[in-house]
């Protein structure tokens, strides 16, 4: 159980809740904390919770039976996942790996039910995050077949503060390291390094310790285009 200040600390979408709904929801909510490389879930794992990121950040991937690895999606801080597996009742397709020390965000399955069947703010929600969570994996492929090194880091980090999935977070510093940023870009650590130097000679944004600031997100967006 959390506060309601809490749940709508880690849950934007909670904003548009009525007050028997913010308490049903924030009743049915646990955090629970993942260290860095920590397995949150395993492709055919049962995951019966909605899932969301409190803090943190987590990869979203496969890794077929020879051993190669593809990563599907960084979920960073804000965001919620895992209710396609919840409305379709089946065991995850993916794996969920903590890049770094995490803490996620539970509620159940009842209660995301019981959401779903009363809430008409709750399904918009819902219905927005599916419409741009397909965006995103259409891009991938295309990231995959048409884009050099530095488009792919320029659009991976683009999606980390895509409007709609992070709705609430709008602030355009974040804390990754450059071994994550490969991570999620399928890139290796020293072109990582190689492609942020060139984003931040061209004023896209600007390499930190620790971090990185965006400077012009819609150029991010469209980069190698």
């Amino acid at each position: 159980m959390i506060s309601a200040d809490h749940l709508r600390k880690i849950a934007f979408w909670s904003h548009d809740l009525d007050g028997d709904e913010i308490e049903r929801v924030r009743r049915a909510v646990t955090e629970k904390q993942y260290t860095r490389g920590e397995y949150i879930c395993h492709r055919g794992d049962r995951l019966d919770s909605w899932t969301g990121v409190s803090d943190g950040l987590v990869k979203l991937g496969t890794t077929s039976r020879s051993g190669k690895t593809v990563t599907l999606a960084g979920i960073r801080s804000g965001a919620w996942f895992g209710e396609g597996t919840l409305l379709k009742d089946e065991p995850r397709h993916y794996d969920l790996v903590a890049l770094r020390d995490t803490r996620l965000a539970l509620m159940n399955k009842a209660t995301f039910f019981w959401l779903f069947d009363r809430s008409a703010a709750f399904n918009r929600f819902l219905v927005r995050q599916f419409n741009e969570r397909l965006g995103q994996f259409i891009a991938l492929v295309e990231y995959d077949r048409s884009l050099d090194a530095t488009a792919r880091v320029a659009r991976s980090i683009a999606w980390l503060f895509n409007p709609v999935l992070y709705r609430g977070n709008e602030e355009r510093h974040l804390e990754i390291s450059h071994e994550e940023i490969g991570l999620l870009s399928g890139v290796s650590r020293p072109v990582t390094g190689q492609s942020l130097k060139r984003l931040e000679g061209e004023g896209l944004l600007r390499v930190e310790h620790g971090g990185l600031t965006v400077l012009d997100l819609s150029r991010l967006r469209v980069y190698g285009e």
